[in-house]
């Protein structure tokens, strides 16, 4: 029974170690692919050692982070308050519905010209893409959330006499809760992928930057430590979202 459990622990390793093998054999030992067009683990594994002495790679991860949770942020306050306004007025809600629909299917990647215009180069053109990415996922799920509201609790506030404002702030957005979350694991990857493309074209820092400046060098072993590390960070915050989720459907 013990090592079945094990097992079921680490099963999900199975088929990463597995890739990891087959990519040391074909580009380390046989050479099937040379190392400019991508690299094999051990140069990967090399450059990683000597991006974390210099301190690079540390400065370009709190430099993104930095980025995508300042980004996610606005997103949040924006996109949660507006969410509850629209979701609970209804009339103010059609009003906007034809702005929602047509601002929100345009890619994040397309506002980088105009960013770059607004705000230069810098933080402020990749928080502004992050920002424009993240809104409208926590904006139509939080307008979900409202409409999801139990009836019975709503009128069961109204027969104790509740305000508007207390309706919002204690019934309401409590309910929303669970679909706030939902919107906001979805804005954290929409944010990883916007700051990378920002980064790469309006950023002088960063972990986006660190790729195309390696990518310019050939040096393709910290270009793959950076994707990696995207990766890497993008499991972490999926990991505390769903962790965050279990605690509120418990």
């Amino acid at each position: 029974m013990t090592d079945i459990r094990l097992f079921n622990k680490f099963d999900k390793l199975i088929l990463p170690i597995i890739l990891i093998i087959l990519w040391y054999i074909i580009c380390d030992v046989l050479i099937l692919v040379p190392s400019y067009m991508f690299p094999g683990p051990v140069e990967v594994v090399n450059a990683f050692i000597k991006l974390l002495v210099s301190g690079k790679l540390f400065r370009d991860v709190i430099d993104t982070l930095y980025k995508v949770l300042f980004g996610l942020f606005l997103a949040a306050v924006v996109g949660i308050s507006c969410g509850i306004i629209l979701g609970w007025f209804k009339k103010l809600e059609r009003l906007c519905t034809l702005i929602i629909s047509v601002l929100r299917p345009i890619p994040p990647i397309a506002w980088i010209p105009f960013s770059i215009l607004w705000f230069g180069i810098g933080t402020a053109p990749a928080v502004f893409i992050i920002f424009m990415g993240c809104v409208f996922p926590i904006l139509v799920s939080t307008i979900d959330g409202v409409h999801r509201t139990k009836g019975v609790l709503i009128e069961a506030a109204q027969s104790f006499g509740a305000s508007s404002t207390q309706m919002l702030t204690e019934v309401i957005l409590p309910a929303t809760v669970p679909y706030i979350v939902s919107g906001l694991k979805v804005g954290i990857g929409i944010a990883l992928m916007c700051t990378i493309s920002g980064e790469m074209i309006g950023s002088s820092s960063g972990i986006g930057y660190m790729i195309l400046t390696s990518t310019n060098l050939f040096d393709t072993g910290s270009t793959v430590v950076g994707m990696l590390v995207i990766g890497l960070i993008g499991i972490i915050f999926d990991y505390i979202f769903t962790k965050i989720q279990e605690q509120i459907f418990w």
